[in-house]
């Protein structure tokens, strides 16, 4: 039987997730998942990518109090509404105010604002909504997928190292490759795009220090020619098709399968 075995929300983007049991899935994805975003002063989106210090960012948040490392954040809605950008995509977002920007520019060593998400912003197809994510509300990974790379690698990494929202069991390794629409609980998935993954996979995302693996060894036996470059593939996206109440354990059915 396939199994919910992990829910993973994101408050702020590219900083550590948080492991919660249960959760509401929206039209945008997990509740509060990517709904806060640090950007530079052209309001360009902050990642791992150049940032690895950023996996130290310990976050939290319950729809009313943002957490990060101690450093508590009530949230602005009368801030400045600044255009912000998501890898090419722009987007809106409500500056958090004075405070927040000193204490992430110090963490970081790098001046910076911190937004929240507001407005709409739509996924790159599949008629779907997010927040800031990269590009679409849901990343989705089998747990045997996982397993197949960890038999491969000489020093097993954990599942965190590719942030997925939702973690399957039983599903098979890298069959989500193969799944269109998925039942997960009360709710309803449809997977529209394999994830090509970056750098932010070689960040461990305990101590923020960057190596080669797992994306060599990734590289090696799961690379494809997709939308033009080569790209190493691992998870797939999703977009909620029928929102509702989300918990570990869920049972996860098959509902169709791609062509």
């Amino acid at each position: 039987m396939i199994r919910l075995v992990a829910l993973n929300v994101h408050p702020l983007k590219s900083a550590s997730g948080t492991g919660v049991d249960e959760a509401v899935l929206t039209d945008k994805g997990l509740a509060h998942d990517r709904e806060f975003m640090l950007v530079d002063d052209r309001g360009v989106f902050l990642s791992q990518r150049r940032h690895p210090r950023m996996a130290l960012l310990r976050t939290a948040y319950d729809g009313e109090v943002l957490s990060v490392n101690g450093f508590v954040h009530k949230p602005v809605d009368d801030g400045e509404v600044r255009e912000v950008t998501v890898h090419k995509a722009s987007c809106l977002g409500v500056d958090q105010g004075d405070e927040a920007a000193a204490y992430f520019s110090g963490f970081l060593g790098t001046e910076c604002r911190l937004v929240r998400f507001t407005g709409s912003r739509a996924t790159g197809r599949g008629g779907g909504e997010l927040a800031f994510a990269d590009g679409y509300p849901l990343l989705v990974v089998s747990q045997e997928s996982l397993d197949d790379l960890n038999g491969r690698l000489d020093e097993a990494v954990p599942m965190d190292r590719f942030r997925p929202n939702l973690v399957f069991s039983g599903l098979g390794a890298f069959e989500e490759d193969g799944v269109r629409r998925l039942r997960v609980g009360e709710t309803e998935i449809e997977i529209v795009k394999p994830c090509g993954r970056c750098a932010i996979t070689t960040v461990d995302q305990e101590t923020g220090e960057k190596g080669r693996e797992p994306l060599a060894t990734l590289a090696a036996y799961r690379a494809r020619h997709y939308e033009g470059r080569r790209q190493a593939m691992f998870g797939q996206n999703a977009i909620p098709r029928v929102t509702g109440n989300l918990k570990v354990g869920d049972p996860v059915e098959v509902l169709e399968y791609k062509a």
